[in-house]
């Protein structure tokens, strides 16, 4: 729909004309955009695919459906040369029906070969864009400053699609795509990660964000600068290999779809800081990045947009839910303090606390130094009564290259509320903390990870008032393959286990994620998509699974998964279970039919927490 100050002016079903399939409204590839003339509107689609005829309903020997010429066509509907039948009007050539086509990987099963598409509402027609070269998924698209091309980001997909979802690895370029010649530029460098192409309001500049293909799944990415009329290209913000007091390091996925101030100079976007993640307004040409909301009480900032120098954001820490705030952004230079004015505040809730804990790894002489001795951090969450000392709920991140900031979680805030403290631990590979800290994790999965949430649970549990009887273990994805490995380590030491996702069994993850690349990067090993396993790897990648040390687990044990998870498969925790019942270990799986990865919405997220919470209360 389109409205203007008179109502809705167009109302347009885009699958119904026939032209491509499901619009993509969310995930990497999505965008919508106005043309500067506001007359037409870019977008992202699947390709249109033919689709599969019902089986003949006559029961004849050699009985087919009738040739095309025989029934009523379309008018003005396109044959092919030489096709017959079905295959004339769009249908699946016999034989074809059951071709495997590629995706994306988790959370983008439906997305496979996506198309640029330009609605134009003067001329009232939908056109799927030719010129994108046929080795390229396009996506994030926008219009050129004269409306005379589009520039978009286009993912390499050959030989084979790799999972997109959190990974920002994957390589990709930025590329301007002419609409009257249908010549496609590449913009950005050749072999690297580009995303998220935003244009300055004067259309002279473009920024983007750039990385290295392959290596850890997510990284401290660069911002670079493009200048459209001599296409020339200027790194504003390198990568942070360690951070440093005023600046840590990009690590967002994408910028805000309106970064850019007035003058075309600065641009403002948010990023993990350490375990916060802040808003911070970079200078592109002095090259400088000024903190915006280091120091505020809130600990997670987004940017929604800035437009004609008014912020608009939320705001939220662990135990305050996401408030609406604008702020005017000040003349070069005079930026802060900002004055953040709130919209539409939330009350702080009763009953929680919560603050950073630093944990200081001792020098263990294994690694270089400085990744070997240095710092992380952990978030506590605390019940604000005085039934101290609380049991301890230990929580580690999946990713493993994510990171737990301090935003607003409800089902952390819920378990607070219950009477649990809880600790969210950023051991060493987390976001925020410079790339020599995400590489650091690499060939020690399973090794430094685990010693560094045993280690903040320690710290944990020797500087606050914390039940040391009454430990128990929540993580998903990687976290739960942390978790898992201090089951077997100290098997008497938690109570309780519940785990989403979990990874256990990592060679077998070779033939059934959408993500094999990491089963090697993550042991220290070279990936390339001809490679095949060997033995000695295979025996590696088991050394360091969980599942190889799950005679050693006595703690009750709840695993929750989804049917549909294409990163982790669900078997990992099947195979898990079974081990664990026939040793008599008490253990309940939790199977969600529809359910991903992330084990997503209201329904299943509901049903997880309070299963989880009903497994602590009945075992601390």
């Amino acid at each position: 729909q389109v409205w203007d100050s008179g109502g809705c002016s167009h109302s347009v079903d885009l699958t119904a004309l026939g032209k491509h399939g499901e619009v993509y409204t969310e995930g990497p590839f999505a965008c919508l955009a106005w043309s500067h003339s506001e007359t037409r509107v870019l977008y992202v689609a699947e390709k249109s695919r033919p689709k599969g005829q019902p089986p003949c309903p006559w029961d004849v020997p050699g009985a087919a459906w009738p040739a095309a010429e025989d029934e009523d066509e379309e008018v003005g509907a396109p044959s092919m040369p030489g096709a017959t039948g079905h295959e004339a009007d769009g249908s699946v050539p016999q034989g074809e029906q059951f071709v495997y086509h590629e995706d994306w990987g988790e959370a983008l099963s439906t997305r496979s070969v996506p198309v640029l598409c330009i609605l134009d509402l003067e001329g009232l027609s939908l056109s799927v864009l030719e010129g994108v070269p046929e080795h390229l998924s396009p996506g994030q698209a926008l219009w050129s400053p004269d409306d005379h091309g589009v520039v978009f980001v286009g993912w390499w997909h050959k030989p084979f699609r790799l999972g997109l979802n959190a990974c920002s690895n994957r390589r990709s370029g930025i590329f301007h795509l002419d609409l009257a010649s249908g010549c496609c530029e590449l913009l950005s460098a050749e072999d690297s990660s580009a995303c998220s192409p935003r244009l300055s309001p004067d259309g002279q500049r473009l920024l983007y964000l750039e990385g290295v293909v392959g290596g850890p799944h997510r990284q401290c990415l660069r911002l670079r600068m493009l200048t459209w009329q001599t296409r020339q290209t200027v790194t504003v913000l390198d990568v942070v290999q360690e951070p440093t007091e005023a600046f840590a390091g990009l690590y967002a996925e994408a910028l805000p779809p309106r970064c850019w101030a007035a003058d075309s100079r600065r641009a403002v976007l948010g990023t993990p800081q350490r375990s916060r993640t802040d808003l911070l307004l970079v200078d592109t040409e002095a090259a400088t990045v000024t903190n915006l909301t280091a120091g505020s009480p809130e600990g997670c900032w987004e940017l929604l947009t800035l437009q004609w120098d008014l912020l608009v954001a939320t705001c939220s820490a662990p135990h305050h839910p996401p408030s609406l705030v604008v702020a005017v952004l000040p003349p070069a230079g005079q930026e802060l303090p900002l004055g953040w004015v709130p919209v539409e505040d939330t009350p702080t809730v009763p009953g929680i606390t919560w603050k950073t804990l630093t944990v200081q790894p001792p020098c263990s002489g294994q690694g270089p130094a400085a990744q070997d001795t240095q710092a992380f951090e952990a978030l506590l969450l605390s019940p604000s009564d005085d039934t101290a000392p609380h049991p301890l709920i230990v929580c580690p991140h999946g990713g493993p290259h994510a990171v737990f900031d301090a935003r607003w979680r409800p089902s952390m805030a819920a378990l607070c509320r219950l009477g649990f403290a809880v600790l969210l631990v950023n051991y060493r590979g987390s976001l925020g903390f410079g790339q020599a800290s995400i590489n650091s994790l690499l060939s020690r999965v399973g090794e430094q990870d685990v010693a560094d949430t045993q280690l903040a649970v320690e710290q944990a549990l020797h500087r606050e008032p914390l039940d040391s009887h009454r430990l128990a273990l929540l993580a998903g994805s990687h976290g739960a393959f942390i978790a898992l490995h201090l089951l077997a380590r100290e098997p008497e030491r938690y109570q309780a286990c519940a785990l989403r996702s979990p990874v256990s069994n990592l060679p077998v993850l070779l033939g059934t994620s959408d993500i094999p690349d990491w089963r090697y990067t993550s042991l220290g090993l070279p990936y390339s998509f001809e490679r095949v396993p060997r033995a000695e790897e295979v025996a590696t990648m088991l050394l360091h699974s969980p599942i190889a040390q799950a005679a050693q687990v006595q703690t009750p044990v709840l695993l929750c998964v989804g049917a549909r998870d294409r990163r982790v498969s669900p078997t990992q925790a099947l195979e898990l279970y079974r081990v664990l019942r026939a040793r008599g270990v008490p253990a309940r799986l939790l199977w969600y039919p529809e359910g991903g990865h992330a084990l997503a919405g209201v329904e299943t997220e509901a049903d997880v927490f309070k299963n989880c919470a009903h497994w602590f209360l009945q075992h601390l």
